[in-house]
Order: structure tokens, then C-alpha cells, then sequence
């Protein structure tokens, strides 16, 4: 996978946001997150609401690299 979300992973820890506290609040799905600690594939309407959660711009919290 091209993506990389070390960033986004490192950001979540940094600021204290949990898989449970991301589950309570419902700011994104249980099966969205295991895609992002997986590395898969997340659309738009995700990183949006990551980066409104997290004051940051899509470059902060995604990586591309060649495969």
C-alpha cells in the first residue's frame, strides 16, 4: 500500500485519542480505524473528519511512497 498513516497513528497518540474515545464519540467507524492501523484504504470523508479532529492538513497525517 502506497499510503502510509505514521503520521496519523503518531498524531491520534500524541493527542491521546484512543480506539475507545474514537468509538464513543463515533468520530469515525470501528472497521475505518482497523483500516488505518492495517494500512488499507480510507476515503476522503475520513481524513476530513481526522483532520478537523486533529487541526491539521492532510499532509500531516498521510504519507505517500512508492512500492
Amino acid at each position: 500500500m502506497p499510503i502510509k498513516y505514521d503520521k496519523l497513528i503518531a498524531l491520534l497518540k500524541e493527542n491521546g485519542i484512543t480506539s475507545y474515545r474514537i468509538r464513543k464519540e463515533n468520530i469515525i467507524g470501528q472497521a475505518t480505524y482497523k483500516k488505518i492501523m492495517e494500512g488499507g484504504d480510507i476515503d476522503t470523508r475520513t481524513i476530513a473528519k481526522l483532520c478537523k479532529l486533529l487541526n491539521c492538513q492532510p499532509g500531516d497525517i498521510l504519507e505517500y511512497t512508492e512500492e
